[in-house]
Protein backbone atom coordinates (compact mmCIF):
# COMPACT_ATOMS: atom_id res chain seq x y z
CA UNK A 1 0.00 0.00 0.00
CA UNK A 2 2.84 2.37 0.87
CA UNK A 3 4.57 1.50 -2.43
CA UNK A 4 1.42 2.37 -4.39
CA UNK A 5 0.92 5.64 -2.50
CA UNK A 6 4.53 6.65 -3.22
CA UNK A 7 3.90 6.14 -6.95
CA UNK A 8 0.90 8.52 -7.00
CA UNK A 9 -2.02 6.07 -6.66
CA UNK A 10 -4.96 7.70 -4.80
CA UNK A 11 -5.67 6.35 -1.31
CA UNK A 12 -9.17 5.12 -2.27
CA UNK A 13 -7.61 2.69 -4.78
CA UNK A 14 -4.53 1.86 -2.67
CA UNK A 15 -6.79 0.66 0.22
CA UNK A 16 -8.12 -2.11 -2.01
CA UNK A 17 -4.78 -3.95 -1.70
CA UNK A 18 -5.67 -4.86 1.90
CA UNK A 19 -8.50 -7.05 0.60
CA UNK A 20 -7.85 -10.79 0.15
CA UNK A 21 -8.77 -11.12 -3.56
CA UNK A 22 -7.00 -7.92 -4.71
CA UNK A 23 -3.34 -7.80 -5.75
CA UNK A 24 -1.14 -5.18 -7.40
CA UNK A 25 1.61 -5.10 -10.02
CA UNK A 26 4.12 -2.39 -10.93
CA UNK A 27 5.11 -2.85 -14.58
CA UNK A 28 8.40 -1.16 -15.43
CA UNK A 29 8.33 0.14 -19.01
CA UNK A 30 11.31 2.50 -18.94
CA UNK A 31 13.86 -0.02 -20.25
CA UNK A 32 11.68 -1.56 -22.99
CA UNK A 33 12.24 1.27 -25.51
CA UNK A 34 15.57 3.01 -25.96
CA UNK A 35 14.52 6.07 -27.97
CA UNK A 36 12.90 8.67 -25.71
CA UNK A 37 10.53 10.16 -28.33
CA UNK A 38 9.38 6.69 -29.38
CA UNK A 39 8.84 5.73 -25.72
CA UNK A 40 6.64 8.79 -25.09
CA UNK A 41 4.53 8.08 -28.19
CA UNK A 42 3.98 4.41 -27.26
CA UNK A 43 3.15 5.30 -23.67
CA UNK A 44 0.56 7.77 -25.00
CA UNK A 45 -1.07 4.88 -26.91
CA UNK A 46 -1.97 3.24 -23.59
CA UNK A 47 -3.90 6.36 -22.57
CA UNK A 48 -5.51 6.97 -25.97
CA UNK A 49 -7.42 10.11 -26.99
CA UNK A 50 -8.83 11.67 -23.79
CA UNK A 51 -8.01 8.46 -21.87
CA UNK A 52 -10.42 6.30 -23.92
CA UNK A 53 -8.03 3.34 -24.34
CA UNK A 54 -7.22 3.29 -20.61
CA UNK A 55 -10.92 3.29 -19.68
CA UNK A 56 -11.62 0.44 -22.11
CA UNK A 57 -8.82 -1.66 -20.59
CA UNK A 58 -10.09 -0.97 -17.06
CA UNK A 59 -13.63 -2.04 -18.01
CA UNK A 60 -12.53 -5.23 -19.79
CA UNK A 61 -9.99 -6.39 -17.18
CA UNK A 62 -11.68 -5.04 -14.05
CA UNK A 63 -8.40 -3.47 -12.88
CA UNK A 64 -7.33 0.04 -11.92
CA UNK A 65 -4.44 1.39 -14.00
CA UNK A 66 -2.16 4.39 -13.49
CA UNK A 67 0.35 5.25 -16.21
CA UNK A 68 2.96 7.61 -14.82
CA UNK A 69 6.65 8.11 -15.57
CA UNK A 70 8.47 4.85 -16.32
CA UNK A 71 5.94 2.57 -14.60
CA UNK A 72 2.35 1.35 -14.89
CA UNK A 73 0.61 0.55 -11.58
CA UNK A 74 -2.21 -2.03 -11.78
CA UNK A 75 -4.63 -3.09 -9.01
CA UNK A 76 -7.08 -5.97 -9.51
CA UNK A 77 -7.39 -9.75 -9.78
CA UNK A 78 -4.68 -12.18 -10.94
CA UNK A 79 -6.31 -12.81 -14.33
CA UNK A 80 -6.76 -9.08 -14.91
CA UNK A 81 -3.12 -8.33 -14.02
CA UNK A 82 -1.93 -11.00 -16.46
CA UNK A 83 -3.93 -9.55 -19.38
CA UNK A 84 -2.91 -5.97 -18.53
CA UNK A 85 0.78 -6.90 -18.43
CA UNK A 86 0.47 -8.51 -21.88
CA UNK A 87 -1.21 -5.40 -23.32
CA UNK A 88 1.43 -3.06 -21.84
CA UNK A 89 4.42 -5.10 -23.03
CA UNK A 90 2.91 -5.51 -26.52
CA UNK A 91 2.27 -1.77 -26.71
CA UNK A 92 5.92 -1.06 -25.86
CA UNK A 93 6.91 -3.59 -28.58
CA UNK A 94 4.97 -1.57 -31.21
CA UNK A 95 1.69 -3.56 -31.13
CA UNK A 96 -1.28 -1.22 -30.76
CA UNK A 97 -3.54 -1.85 -27.71
CA UNK A 98 -6.65 -1.87 -29.92
CA UNK A 99 -5.77 -5.37 -31.19
CA UNK A 100 -5.62 -6.77 -27.64
CA UNK A 101 -8.79 -4.89 -26.70
CA UNK A 102 -10.66 -6.60 -29.56
CA UNK A 103 -9.53 -10.05 -28.40
CA UNK A 104 -10.53 -9.24 -24.81
CA UNK A 105 -13.99 -8.16 -25.99
CA UNK A 106 -14.44 -11.45 -27.89
CA UNK A 107 -13.27 -13.48 -24.87
CA UNK A 108 -15.70 -11.62 -22.62
CA UNK A 109 -18.61 -12.60 -24.87
CA UNK A 110 -17.41 -16.23 -25.12
CA UNK A 111 -17.21 -16.54 -21.33
CA UNK A 112 -20.97 -15.98 -21.12
CA UNK A 113 -21.62 -19.16 -23.12
CA UNK A 114 -21.23 -22.25 -20.86
CA UNK A 115 -21.14 -24.65 -23.85
CA UNK A 116 -17.77 -23.24 -25.01
CA UNK A 117 -16.11 -23.55 -21.60
CA UNK A 118 -14.19 -26.76 -22.51
CA UNK A 119 -13.52 -25.85 -26.16
CA UNK A 120 -10.72 -23.97 -27.86
CA UNK A 121 -11.46 -20.32 -28.65
CA UNK A 122 -8.85 -19.91 -31.38
CA UNK A 123 -11.41 -20.06 -34.19
CA UNK A 124 -13.39 -17.17 -32.65
CA UNK A 125 -10.49 -14.89 -31.84
CA UNK A 126 -9.52 -12.33 -34.51
CA UNK A 127 -6.26 -12.87 -36.41
CA UNK A 128 -4.34 -9.78 -37.44
CA UNK A 129 -1.85 -9.84 -40.29
CA UNK A 130 1.42 -7.98 -40.08
CA UNK A 131 1.55 -5.12 -42.59
CA UNK A 132 4.84 -3.60 -43.66
CA UNK A 133 4.33 0.14 -44.17
CA UNK A 134 6.39 1.55 -47.03
CA UNK A 135 8.67 4.30 -45.85
CA UNK A 136 10.32 7.02 -47.82
CA UNK A 137 13.78 6.17 -49.02
CA UNK A 138 16.36 8.60 -47.79
CA UNK A 139 18.83 9.57 -50.47
CA UNK A 140 22.35 8.64 -49.45
CA UNK A 141 24.95 11.33 -49.63
CA UNK A 142 27.78 10.61 -52.02
CA UNK A 143 31.08 10.43 -50.23
CA UNK A 144 33.71 12.74 -51.60
CA UNK A 145 37.13 11.19 -52.18
CA UNK A 146 39.50 11.70 -49.29
CA UNK A 147 42.27 14.24 -49.83
CA UNK A 148 44.93 15.02 -47.21
CA UNK A 149 45.11 18.65 -48.36
CA UNK A 150 42.55 21.09 -46.92
CA UNK A 151 40.31 23.09 -49.29
CA UNK A 152 41.60 26.52 -50.35
CA UNK A 153 40.39 29.40 -48.17
CA UNK A 154 37.82 31.79 -49.71
CA UNK A 155 39.18 34.99 -51.23
CA UNK A 156 38.85 38.11 -49.12
CA UNK A 157 37.87 41.56 -50.43
CA UNK A 158 41.54 42.60 -50.45
CA UNK A 159 42.48 39.59 -52.60
CA UNK A 160 39.66 40.33 -55.06
CA UNK A 161 40.67 43.99 -55.30
CA UNK A 162 44.29 42.98 -55.90
CA UNK A 163 43.35 40.65 -58.78
CA UNK A 164 41.09 43.27 -60.41
CA UNK A 165 43.59 46.10 -59.84
CA UNK A 166 41.27 48.31 -57.78
CA UNK A 167 43.59 48.09 -54.79
CA UNK A 168 46.16 50.37 -56.44
CA UNK A 169 43.63 53.02 -57.54
CA UNK A 170 42.90 56.22 -55.64
CA UNK A 171 39.62 57.07 -53.95
CA UNK A 172 38.37 59.23 -56.84
CA UNK A 173 39.18 56.54 -59.39
CA UNK A 174 37.46 53.88 -57.27
CA UNK A 175 34.36 56.06 -57.02
CA UNK A 176 34.40 56.54 -60.80
CA UNK A 177 34.56 52.73 -61.36
CA UNK A 178 31.62 52.21 -58.99
CA UNK A 179 29.52 54.83 -60.77
CA UNK A 180 30.25 53.30 -64.16
CA UNK A 181 29.28 49.82 -62.92
CA UNK A 182 26.10 51.22 -61.39
CA UNK A 183 25.13 53.13 -64.55
CA UNK A 184 25.82 50.03 -66.68
CA UNK A 185 23.54 47.94 -64.48
CA UNK A 186 20.80 50.58 -64.65
CA UNK A 187 21.00 50.70 -68.45
CA UNK A 188 20.60 46.90 -68.66
CA UNK A 189 17.52 47.00 -66.42
CA UNK A 190 16.06 49.88 -68.47
CA UNK A 191 16.63 47.98 -71.72
CA UNK A 192 14.86 44.88 -70.33
CA UNK A 193 11.85 46.96 -69.25
CA UNK A 194 11.55 48.57 -72.67
CA UNK A 195 11.62 45.15 -74.33
CA UNK A 196 8.74 43.99 -72.14
CA UNK A 197 6.70 47.10 -72.98
CA UNK A 198 7.30 46.70 -76.72
CA UNK A 199 6.04 43.10 -76.61
CA UNK A 200 2.61 44.35 -75.49
CA UNK A 201 2.24 46.44 -78.69
CA UNK A 202 3.22 43.67 -81.09
CA UNK A 203 0.25 42.52 -83.27
CA UNK A 204 -0.82 38.88 -83.00
CA UNK A 205 0.03 36.46 -85.78
CA UNK A 206 -2.69 36.00 -88.43
CA UNK A 207 -3.64 32.48 -89.42
CA UNK A 208 -4.43 31.94 -93.13
CA UNK A 209 -7.62 29.94 -93.80
CA UNK A 210 -7.24 27.68 -96.85
CA UNK A 211 -10.34 25.76 -97.96
CA UNK A 212 -11.04 24.03 -101.28
CA UNK A 213 -14.78 24.74 -101.20
CA UNK A 214 -14.43 28.54 -101.57
CA UNK A 215 -14.67 29.58 -105.24
CA UNK A 216 -11.87 31.69 -106.57
CA UNK A 217 -12.92 34.96 -108.33
CA UNK A 218 -10.96 34.13 -111.49
CA UNK A 219 -12.93 30.88 -112.14
CA UNK A 220 -15.55 31.04 -114.97
CA UNK A 221 -19.20 30.33 -114.10
CA UNK A 222 -21.48 28.38 -116.49
CA UNK A 223 -24.46 30.80 -116.82
CA UNK A 224 -26.52 28.54 -119.15
CA UNK A 225 -26.45 25.63 -116.68
CA UNK A 226 -27.55 27.92 -113.84
CA UNK A 227 -30.56 29.20 -115.87
CA UNK A 228 -31.72 25.62 -116.60
CA UNK A 229 -31.59 24.77 -112.86
CA UNK A 230 -33.62 27.87 -111.98
CA UNK A 231 -36.33 26.97 -114.54
CA UNK A 232 -36.59 23.39 -113.24
CA UNK A 233 -37.01 24.63 -109.67
CA UNK A 234 -39.75 27.09 -110.68
CA UNK A 235 -41.70 24.41 -112.62
CA UNK A 236 -41.45 21.96 -109.73
CA UNK A 237 -42.81 24.51 -107.22
CA UNK A 238 -45.71 25.42 -109.59
CA UNK A 239 -46.77 21.75 -109.98
CA UNK A 240 -46.84 21.26 -106.20
CA UNK A 241 -49.08 24.30 -105.71
CA UNK A 242 -51.52 23.25 -108.52
CA UNK A 243 -51.86 19.73 -107.04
Amino acid sequence: MVKLLSRGVPIQQAKRILEDDTVCDVIKIGGLVRNKDRFVRRRQRLLGPQGATLKALELLTGCYMLVQGNTVCVIGSYAGLKSVRKVVTDCMNNIHPIYNIKTLMVKRELMKNPELANQSWDRFLPKFKKVNVKRKKVAKKQKTPYTPFPPPPPESKVDKSLTSGEYFLGEKEKEKVRREAKSKKQKEIKFQREEKRQKLFEPPKEFKVTTDKIQQPNQEVDIIALKKKMKKNKLGNYKKISN
